[in-house]
């Protein structure tokens, strides 16, 4: 199977999470910067999220231009990450409208950590389906971000139960690890495009 359907499903998907996110900002009540002021805590938290959606949409991708076909575990396996990412607009409205408490801020935490799981499920769904010899497989190597990646939101939710801004400063230090698309993948893209006798030899 292409990987068109699949990615035109996953894009219609993200666009309605964020859209159900825009739902969830109310119109400040009144005209003065403290009603803004009070509506701070909502909207930060809706750009923290905006961005990791935005980070998903945009790895998703760039890992599907490098893939030619899917595989059935791999339709499962990208299902599987678009339930995590479904219940982020939920987690954020969580958090942000009870001043980062514990639990939203821990649960906020675990959806991220599992979305995350479920990405690298996803990946390793597609190079199987591909072959280890495939762009993707060469494009991903060692995947050190998506290994470092889990690491630190187990570290944010544990945070979360200290410090909750401790927790909040975690899962912003790793939107901003991801903000950049993997140069990797950029580079098999581009060296999958130019003719045989054009590519310079990896190094």
């Amino acid at each position: 199977m292409s990987t068109d359907r699949m990615e035109a499903f996953s894009d219609g998907v993200i666009a309605i999470l964020i859209t159900v996110m825009v739902l969830e900002l109310h119109t400040p009540h009144g005209t003065s910067w403290d009603a803004l002021r009070d509506a701070l805590p909502i909207l930060l938290t809706y750009v923290l999220s905006f961005v990791y959606l935005g980070i998903y949409w945009n790895n998703h991708h760039h890992m599907l231009a490098v893939v030619s076909r899917v595989s059935g575990l791999a339709l499962w396996a990208n299902l599987h990450l678009l339930f995590w990412l479904s219940l982020i607009p939920f987690t954020t409205a969580w958090l942000s409208e009870n001043d980062f408490a514990t639990a939203p801020t821990a649960a906020y935490g675990i959806v991220l950590l599992c979305a995350a799981l479920a990405y690298y499920a996803l990946q390793t769904a597609l190079v199987r389906a591909e072959g280890g010899g495939s762009v993707l497989a060469a494009a991903v190597g060692t995947d050190i971000k998506g290994k470092i990646s889990p690491v630190l939101y187990s570290l944010g939710i544990g945070l979360s139960f200290v410090n909750r801004w401790f927790s909040i400063a975690v899962y912003v230090v790793v939107a901003l690890m991801w903000l950049v698309p993997d140069q990797r993948v950029e580079r098999a893209v581009a060296a999958a495009q130019l003719p045989e006798k054009y590519r310079r030899p990896s190094t």
